[in-house]
């Protein structure tokens, strides 16, 4: 408890702690649809007026007031922060003592890859930024680098290590009343698929994997996919036929958007 409070009033240095917010006038389900439009934007101005029924927006940078107004759409808001990886611009980067720190993620200056085994070193932390969820207004949680066993980590992980660490950070979410989502990590959908509300994919259309993300279709829960280099003309129709979420978009997740469910208005 001590620790979670020091990192709150980290937060709270930086900017980044939580205001209050003003409860909405319309409460999005406690279970999301399996069809659903949606956006995911990281960089550049916040364009929060497209009409969609889910935004996946940063933890830290997205103050509560934007996503209060999110929710009083009737917007699912689900917060982004990365679970698997040290990041070293996050107000909570001092937290991550040297040795849970691993291998730097390649192509991502200023990212390292985290050894999961240490969970009692990393839960604090994580709790902390579950509370912070809470407190700013986020419906869910988009945890990534969830995969850190299939990766060049510089720890001996396993696929058990793996599954320990995603299952606490699922309780952990539900324990505060937060839903939360499997960001890839297809190879451990069929243990995992019962702990988690949706799954939120990158390329499975273009790495033809989109077939391992069935066991939540099945489990009547939503899944949702970005596409970067495929043209919507070539994934859209099977997204549509499967009946998942996808949206194409730029690498750097900013506003840009297509999503297939729309797509063929705009075709």
């Amino acid at each position: 408890m001590v620790v979670r409070v020091i990192i709150l009033l980290l937060l709270l240095v930086a900017g980044c702690a939580p205001l209050p917010v003003t409860a909405p006038t319309s409460t999005p389900p406690a279970r999301l649809s399996r069809q659903a439009r949606w956006q995911i934007q990281y960089t550049g101005t916040l364009q929060i007026d497209v009409n969609v029924d889910v935004f996946n927006v940063d933890l830290f940078d997205t103050p509560s007031e934007t996503i209060a107004l999110l929710r009083r759409r009737g917007v699912f808001v689900m917060c982004y922060f990365s679970a698997g990886s040290y990041e070293d611009w996050r107000p909570d980067a001092a937290l991550f003592p040297p040795a849970v720190l691993g291998n730097e993620m390649a192509g991502w200056p200023g990212e390292k890859w985290l050894d999961i085994r240490q969970i009692d070193v990393l839960a604090p932390i994580m709790q902390a930024r579950l509370e912070l969820a809470v407190s700013k207004g986020c419906d869910g949680v988009d945890p990534d680098n969830v995969n850190g066993y299939a990766n060049d980590t510089g720890f001996p992980l396993t696929a058990a290590d793996q599954e320990h660490y995603n299952i606490f950070l699922a309780e952990a979410a539900h324990q505060r009343g937060l839903l939360i989502g499997l960001k890839n990590d297809l190879d451990q959908i069929p243990v995992l698929v019962s702990y988690f509300d949706w799954a939120l994919n990158e390329e499975c259309f273009s790495y033809h994997e989109c077939d391992l993300l069935l066991p939540f279709l099945h489990a009547g829960k939503p899944v949702f996919v970005i596409e970067y280099e495929l043209e919507p003309a070539v994934f859209c129709p099977q997204a549509l036929a499967m009946n998942v979420n996808a949206l194409h978009k730029h690498w750097q997740l900013d506003a840009y958007r297509v999503d297939c469910r729309e797509w063929p208005v705009r075709s």
